[in-house]
């Protein structure tokens, strides 16, 4: 009688092994960790290049004023309160305008949140706003989203939302791009041909929003709504004008006699800048790099009041949102509370 050997089992972690032996390639886990990787470089960097750009924006401001920081501080110190405040009010205003126009766009992408609760989720991303574009973007989704997770559509579609109201704002910039031709030097026929390719991108990508009515292209969907692509541009309109009276206001606050169409390429200037890492100090570049010749001491000053007064305006419209939603959380702890038991009532006598 031959006796056969034993059957040798796998240990318990050989398949685990055999598993993970799998090249990089094939493991979904690793493509996974190597994303995140990639994605938290990517932030850091742009973090360290915010921080260098900041501090590049500041150096050059300090040599532009050089010899000129008694003309600086005074044309700064000149701006009444009624101006500043009236500027704050006017970035308030500005936001809400804003605020209106992605609650447009979400809701045209399907999500039920409420108006206040999507306020509010705003009002988070526009203090990011302050150090960044792209970190205020990534807040509001993220407030958004851990607001309401059910009634908010999903991340991919709420970063798409975000589509129709840029395109709308580039369709304005391009149609009064004209207030730069004389300080860039551009030809005379550049707002026209852009203004023309943004009204093509905005048609083709309706049409595609219309045929493609799932996944992120549900962000685009106020883009195929006529009803509310128009809601979305007059928001947006109205938002537009708050900020270019607020950059008017300042110049003529800082002693700088500026038109409605300096005020104007400013805004531009400042739309087209803060795409650069360049942080809160995009105020006072745009003033230097549009309006430096009329002296550059008083428009110095007006971009410095124009950070200013958007970081209060920022800062109170996250305020009302933090303050709203704690008064908003203590009104449903109050009507969720038991009603008071009420007495027994004695039986009635025969």
């Amino acid at each position: 009688m031959v006796l056969k050997s034993p059957v040798e089992l796998p240990e318990p972690g050989a398949d685990r092994d055999l598993v993970d032996e799998r090249p990089p390639r094939e493991s979904k886990h690793v493509v996974v960790r190597a994303a995140q990787r990639i994605g938290a470089l990517s932030a850091r960097r742009r973090a360290l290049l915010t921080v260098v750009g900041t501090l590049l924006a500041l150096g050059a401001l300090v040599l532009v004023l050089a010899g000129r920081w008694g003309r600086f501080a005074s044309a700064a110190v000149s701006a009444s309160w009624w101006a500043l405040t009236a500027a704050t009010v006017l970035q308030t205003a500005s936001l809400v305008a804003r605020s209106e126009s992605w609650n447009v766009c979400v809701h045209a992408a399907g999500g039920t949140v409420g108006r206040r609760r999507l306020y509010r989720a705003a009002g988070a991303g526009y203090v990011g706003n302050i150090v960044n574009g792209e970190l205020g973007f990534a807040l509001r989704i993220a407030a958004l989203r851990r607001a309401a997770p059910r009634e908010s559509p999903k991340a991919g579609v709420l970063a798409a939302t975000e589509v129709p109201i840029v395109l709308t704002e580039v369709a304005l910039a391009t149609l009064f791009s004209f207030t730069l031709v004389a300080p860039l030097g551009l030809p005379w026929w550049t707002p026209l041909v852009a203004f023309i390719a943004v009204l093509a991108a905005v048609a083709g990508l309706a049409r595609l929003a219309r045929r493609h009515p799932s996944g992120w292209w549900k962000g685009l969907s106020a883009l195929g709504d006529a009803r509310a692509r128009a809601r979305v541009a007059l928001f947006v309109a109205l938002a537009v004008s708050a900020q270019i009276a607020r950059n008017w206001l300042m110049l003529h606050a800082s002693g700088v006699h500026a038109s409605v169409f300096d005020a104007t390429a400013v805004l531009i200037a400042v739309a087209v800048l803060g795409v650069l890492p360049v942080g809160p100090g995009v105020g006072a570049a745009a003033m230097v790099l549009i309006l430096g010749a009329s002296g550059v001491a008083g428009v110095s000053a007006a971009g410095v009041l124009l950070t200013a007064t958007g970081t209060l305006g920022a800062l109170a419209y996250a305020g009302w949102g933090l303050a709203d939603g704690f008064w908003t959380k203590r009104r449903t702890r109050r009507l969720r509370l038991p009603a008071p038991a009420t007495a027994r009532q004695a039986p009635a006598l025969t």
